[in-house]
């Protein structure tokens, strides 16, 4: 028997099987296990092999290698404009707005509820921009922490990595836990271990399949979403004109009576925060790009979709129910944690329409919302775990990638602490689910404020060395005043929120232990920064990076743009003004 087939010949029989005759050359397929246990050993071409510190002490931080670590990454890059379009519309779209605004409603009142949510959603609208124009740049790995590594501070970028990968990590169990709560809505009979294991390994589950598995989940989940969104718009303007089962004309008496404010000032800004965790997840989007084939392509596009909505998701959609539901409705009081669906205002008012089975479908929509956000938790997580490892900022272990471009251990690390979701069912699931709450919400403030600064640092940087605006493949519509606008409220909203956590609404009839609890409730992520930034920039004695010192080669994916940049330009040029209008907004 010659070597090609006795290299295909049966151990069994000693003879070639069927599929094998001469002349074929096609490669014997392998089994399907043995495909599935090579798919997890390591991508051969991803190493760690640049040094975390320099200097003879080994305690100078390698800003260098730091960025060439995150900007080699192997990292599947399979996501295409569709999963961008999707993750930027409904991604975060979770508990945040569908439940947690009826808390926010009962403490500032329908129009502390649009305020509130209008300014962070400019806020956000500046940061997103700002990351657009940084991650189709330099497309790298745990983009959020590497610009501040890059553009600010080695320390701040360590103490950014680590806030958002415990941010996502316990938004994981937070979550789920929420889920099982929701599910109160129909039986409260079943124990919660049992939804909490269902939904658990089924997040688990899409996160093995890699980021395509992610994408593909997230595409569903935001369509899903939206639709439902969508829908409570069209309902909940024919309530409000009088168009229900009661037939009462509601216009605008919720504003007049209870009235528009509560709590006064104190009260807009107790609305502050939870605006902010409602939030949560929008700059997931950047850190997609590295792992999306055409960022350049793809990201411009995701990150215009966001002002949409913004606009119609959120802001409309509170309008409405601040018009639908008085903030003194006792059901938004009584609600059992923030996660508690008797208590969103959706449902509410839905149910105080007079309309039946409406209730249950809002409710199976906030289960998967929060399916939804638990998914992007795993992967905003391990993302940024992987990149931290990358750069020496964490364990090796979890800089492995395997043959799927899936951050392997970095999953199961995140898995593993998603197991703390089996708090939720015990009697303390209430109290579980405020304190992580606590660990994550105000977690995305100093990302975003980070992000904002690092693209202002940025951009005197480019214009320093030599560059010009004309070279971005993307710009910020907002600039770089947008950017300076957007940092400037993030430390207003970390003041608002410091000053309601050290005094709350009502703290003159609360304890000093209620006063102390209450405060690390609202302000538990500011020491836990300072913790991690304080003994990592006195240890390895990392320096504020000046425009001289920024590295602005090293990740851009594409070096050498000017011709087809030129070329678009062009083309853009001899569009009509409604493209032209239309491509700007979309």
């Amino acid at each position: 028997m010659d070597e090609k087939h006795q290299g295909m010949a049966s151990p069994s029989s000693g003879s070639p099987p069927p599929a094998a005759y001469e002349g074929d050359s096609r490669p014997a397929k392998r089994p399907l296990k043995t495909r599935i246990w090579d798919s997890f050993q390591r991508d051969p071409n991803a190493t760690v092999t640049k040094p975390g510190a320099v200097g003879a002490d080994g305690k100078v931080f390698d800003v260098e290698g730091a960025a060439a670590a995150t900007a080699n990454s192997p990292l599947s890059r399979r996501l295409k404009g569709r999963h961008l379009q999707m993750i930027a519309i409904g991604g975060s779209i979770g508990t945040g707005l569908f439940v947690g605004s009826g808390r926010a409603l009962s403490t500032g009142g329908p129009a502390s509820l649009l305020i509130a949510f209008g300014l962070i959603g400019c806020m956000l609208y500046c940061t997103v921009h700002a990351l657009g124009e940084l991650a189709v740049l330099f497309p790298v790995a745990g983009s959020f922490s590497a610009y501040s590594t890059r553009f600010l501070d080695p320390a701040w970028g360590f103490a950014m990595g680590w806030n958002y990968a415990m941010q996502w990590l316990i938004v994981l169990p937070l979550e789920i836990v929420a889920a099982s709560i929701t599910l109160d809505y129909w039986n409260d009979g079943v124990n919660n271990a049992v939804w909490i294991t269902i939904f658990l390994h089924l997040i688990i589950a899409i996160n093995f399949f890699g980021v395509k598995g992610y994408g593909e989940a997230e595409f569903v989940f935001s369509i899903i979403k939206v639709i439902a969104v969508t829908g409570y718009i069209i309902l909940g303007i024919v309530l409000v004109c009088g168009g229900g089962p009661n037939g009462s004309y509601i216009g605008g008496a919720r504003w007049a009576d209870p009235g528009a404010f509560h709590n006064g000032f104190k009260g807009l800004c107790s609305v502050f925060v939870t605006a902010a965790f409602a939030f949560a997840g929008t700059e997931l989007v950047g850190l997609a790009a590295a792992e999306t084939a055409n960022p350049r392509k793809s990201l411009p596009t995701a990150i215009k979709q966001v002002f949409w909505r913004i606009l119609l998701f959120y802001i409309v959609s509170l309008t409405l129910v601040g018009l639908l539901v008085r903030w003194d409705n006792d059901r938004l009081l009584n609600g059992t944690s923030s996660a508690d669906a008797r208590a969103s205002p959706f449902v509410i008012s839905i149910e105080e329409a007079g309309i039946s089975g409406l209730p249950s479908v809002m409710n199976v929509v906030i289960m998967i919302a929060v399916l939804s956000v638990g998914n992007s938790s795993v992967y905003g997580s391990t993302r940024t775990l992987a990149a931290l490892a990358e750069q020496r900022q964490a364990p090796r272990f979890l800089a492995y990638i395997d043959r799927k471009g899936r951050p392997l251990f970095a999953i199961i690390v995140s898995s593993a602490i998603g197991y703390l979701s089996y708090i939720g069912a015990s009697n303390r699931q209430g109290d579980a689910f405020t304190w992580m709450l606590a660990l994550s919400g105000l977690s995305s403030i100093f990302t975003w404020g980070s992000i904002c600064l690092a693209h202002m640092r940025f951009r005197q940087a480019w214009k320093h060395q030599g560059h010009s605006l004309d070279e971005l493949a993307f710009r910020s519509q907002a600039g770089f005043w947008g950017s300076a606008l957007g940092f400037s409220f993030n430390v207003l909203v970390l003041i608002a929120q410091f000053w309601t956590g050290f005094a709350p609404v009502g703290y003159k009839d609360m304890t000093s232990a209620e006063l102390v609890q209450n405060f690390f409730e609202a302000y538990l992520a500011a020491p836990i920064v300072l913790l991690f930034y304080i003994p990592y920039k006195i240890y390895y004695k990392t320096p504020f990076l000046t425009v001289d010192m920024m590295d602005l080669k090293t990740g851009r994916r594409d070096l050498d743009l000017g011709h087809l940049l030129a070329e678009e330009r062009a083309e853009k040029a001899s569009w009509p003004a409604w493209k032209k209008a239309y491509k700007y907004f979309c």
